[in-house]
C-alpha cells in the first residue's frame, strides 16, 4: 500500500513530530510505501487567492489550478490511503492545513460532476491535544472535529476513515510525568497504526 502522509506542525520538537516517525517506521517495517507533505517545510501556500476563490465560487474548471495544487492533487491520486498527522489548535487543526483543504479540494478534482480525485481505501487522522478525553467539553469537540474532517472534507472521497486522538500531552501544568508516559504509550500505538494499517471499508 502506498500512503500520502500530510503532516502539519511547526516543530519538530514536538510530540506530534514523535507520532509522525512511529508511523513510518511502523508503515516501513510493514513493508508499505509513502510520500510526505510536511506542510510547514515544504513553506506550502495557505492563502486562499482571488482567482482560486473565483474559479471554485463560479465552478470555473477553465480557470488554471495553481501548480503548488497539482503537485498535492498528484500525490493523492498516486496513493491508496491518506494520513494526516496534527496537534488540535484551538479545536481546530493548525490553520496550514485548512488552508491546504481549501486549496486542494478544488472544483473538478474532489467536487464536481467530473470529479477527477480517486477514492482512496483509506483516510486516517493522527491527532495530538493537549486536554484530556475526561472531559466532557474535550469529546464534544472531538465529535465536532470529527464532523468536519471526517464528515464533511473526506465524505465519501475514502472507503473508510477513522480519527485517533493522542490526549493529555500538553507540557507544565503538574502534568510532565503522566506526558512522558503517554507519550511512550502512544508513539507505540502509532508505530503499530503503520505497522497493521490495512484498507477498505
Amino acid at each position: 500500500m502506498k500512503v500520502f502522509v500530510v503532516y502539519c506542525h511547526p516543530s519538530e520538537e514536538s510530540f506530534t513530530a514523535d507520532v509522525r516517525g512511529a508511523f513510518l517506521k511502523g508503515l516501513t517495517e510493514a513493508g508499505h510505501s509513502f510520500e510526505v507533505s510536511d506542510l510547514y517545510a515544504m513553506k506550502f501556500d495557505p492563502v486562499f487567492s482571488e482567482s482560486e476563490y473565483e474559479r471554485e465560487a463560479f465552478y470555473r474548471a477553465d480557470l488554471q489550478v495553481p501548480p503548488d495544487v497539482l503537485e498535492e492533487q498528484r500525490k493523492i491520486n498516486s496513493a491508496d490511503a491518506i494520513a494526516f498527522i496534527y496537534p488540535v489548535f484551538w479545536t481546530e487543526c493548525p490553520a496550514l492545513l485548512t488552508g491546504w483543504f481549501q486549496r486542494v479540494w478544488t472544483y473538478g478534482f474532489a467536487y464536481g460532476g467530473d470529479a477527477s480525485m480517486k477514492q482512496l481505501d483509506k483516510a486516517l487522522f493522527l491527532v495530538t491535544m493537549g486536554g484530556s478525553m475526561k472531559d466532557t467539553v474535550r469529546l464534544e469537540q472531538i465529535e465536532a472535529m470529527k464532523t468536519v474532517m471526517i464528515g464533511d472534507r473526506i465524505h465519501d472521497r475514502a472507503k473508510s476513515a477513522e480519527m485517533v486522538v493522542f490526549d493529555e500531552m500538553t507540557r507544565g501544568y503538574g502534568n510532565d510525568k503522566n506526558r512522558a508516559e503517554r507519550a511512550k504509550r502512544f508513539t507505540e500505538q502509532a508505530y503499530k497504526i503503520g505497522l497493521t494499517l490495512k484498507g477498505g471499508a
